[in-house]
C-alpha cells in the first residue's frame, strides 16, 4: 500500500492515507465505504471529494484515493465519474471486493434494474461475481437477488440461481434489516 501525503479532507490539516482519522478533527482521512459518508451533509462530501482530485492530479494511480473519490461520487449522483473512479480503484486490485461492488452500484446510476439495458445488467453481474469471489458477503448476494428479481423475473428470464436462492445465500451469509436498509439507500430505491 502506497502512502500519500494530503491535507485532511475536512479541515485541511496535513495527512496521510496511512492514518484513519485526522488527529485535529476526527474525520475520515480516506473513505472506504459508503457507510462512512451516509450521513455525512452534501457539501462536506464536495469538500472531500474537491481534496481528493487535488491529490489524484498528483497520484492518479492511487487505488485508495480512486475508491475514495468514487464513493463520494456516488453519493452525489455523480454515477458516470463514480464509475471512472471504481475502474480505475480494480486495476490490479484483488484483495478489495468494495470497488466491484461499487462499480455495479453506480452503474444502475439510480435507477431499477428493469429499465437498465442487458449490458449493463451483465456488466453488474461481471462486478457482483468478481466481488464475491475475492470475499462473499450477504450484501453482494443481496445485490444479485435483487437483480434477478427486479430484472429477470419482472421480464420472465428464466434464469439459475434464481432470486430466491440469492436471497437466501445472503440469509446464510448473516444478511439483516440494516444491510438491507444501507444497501437500498445506497442505490436510491425503495425496498421492493
Amino acid at each position: 500500500m502506497e502512502i500519500i501525503s494530503l491535507s485532511c479532507p475536512n479541515c485541511g490539516a496535513p495527512v496521510s492515507t496511512r492514518q484513519n482519522n485526522c488527529e485535529y478533527c476526527q474525520s475520515p482521512v480516506i473513505i472506504t465505504s459508503f457507510t462512512n459518508i451516509a450521513d455525512m451533509p452534501l457539501p462536506q462530501i464536495s469538500k472531500y471529494a474537491n481534496s481528493y482530485k487535488k491529490t489524484l492530479a498528483e497520484n492518479p494511480d492511487s487505488q485508495d484515493l480512486n475508491l475514495s473519490i468514487g464513493i463520494c461520487y456516488l453519493r452525489l449522483k455523480m454515477y458516470e465519474k463514480a464509475s471512472a473512479s471504481f475502474e480505475k480503484a480494480m486495476e490490479d486490485n484483488f484483495d478489495n471486493p468494495e470497488p466491484f461492488f461499487l462499480a455495479a452500484v453506480s452503474l444502475l446510476r439510480g435507477k431499477k434494474p428493469f429499465v437498465t439495458l442487458r449490458p449493463v445488467i451483465d456488466k453488474i453481474e461481471e462486478y457482483l461475481n468478481a466481488a464475491v469471489m475475492i470475499e462473499p458477503r450477504a450484501v453482494f448476494y443481496y445485490f444479485m437477488s435483487y437483480i434477478k428479481q427486479d430484472y429477470y423475473n419482472r421480464k420472465f428470464f428464466k434464469t439459475s440461481p434464481t432470486s430466491e436462492e440469492l436471497y437466501a445465500t445472503a440469509i446464510q451469509y448473516g444478511l439483516t434489516e440494516t444491510d438491507i436498509q444501507s444497501f437500498h439507500s445506497m442505490i436510491g430505491m425503495p425496498r421492493p
